[in-house]
């Protein structure tokens, strides 16, 4: 087990949780989590409680990728990803810290900016707001390119990656 913490902008913990570690790289880890939180409808996708997370987390990147799988029946809802600040991982934790904006992409390759008042808000130097929108390009040209783990994307009948509806 690995205990994730998110923190916010000012390297406040927000919120702590643990999940299995699957892969660990030179720059990286991959971990499962699962939702503990009541439900959360966001108007693009509904985050409910016991959906299952494999999580990736980067010491050399400003995101991390969760793709998110339906607690009912393990059908793939997307990828949420968080911009942040390159992750501290450890032995045993991995710690990232949150820059509010973030990148959601459906199972068919839609992507959805989102929270972009938050991040306009919050006290950044220009290096940083560049390094955020840097990781978003990037985040897209993974998708383009169907790198892992958006080659999966429009992959609709595989097992654990079922279109809603």
């Amino acid at each position: 087990m690995i205990t994730i913490r998110k923190l916010d902008n000012n390297g406040r913990e927000v919120f702590s949780y643990t999940g299995e570690l699957l892969s660990r790289g030179d720059n990286w880890i991959q971990v499962e989590a699962y939702f503990t939180r009541d439900d959360v409808d966001d108007g693009y996708v509904v985050f409910r409680k016991g959906d299952r997370y494999l999580e990736w987390f980067y010491a050399d990147r400003w995101y991390n990728i969760f793709e998110l799988h339906d607690v009912s029946d393990d059908h793939l809802k997307g990828w949420y990803c968080n911009i942040t600040r390159p992750a501290i991982i450890t032995a045993d934790s991995v710690s990232w810290s949150d820059l509010a904006l973030d990148v959601f992409i459906s199972p068919v390759g839609e992507v959805l900016i989102v929270d972009e008042d938050e991040f306009a808000a919050l006290p950044l130097d220009d290096s940083m707001r560049r390094q955020a929108w840097d990781a978003v390009a990037a985040l897209k040209d993974q998708l383009n390119l169907r790198e892992s783990p958006f080659d999966q994307v429009g992959k609709p009948e595989e097992p654990g990656n079922k279109l809603p509806g």
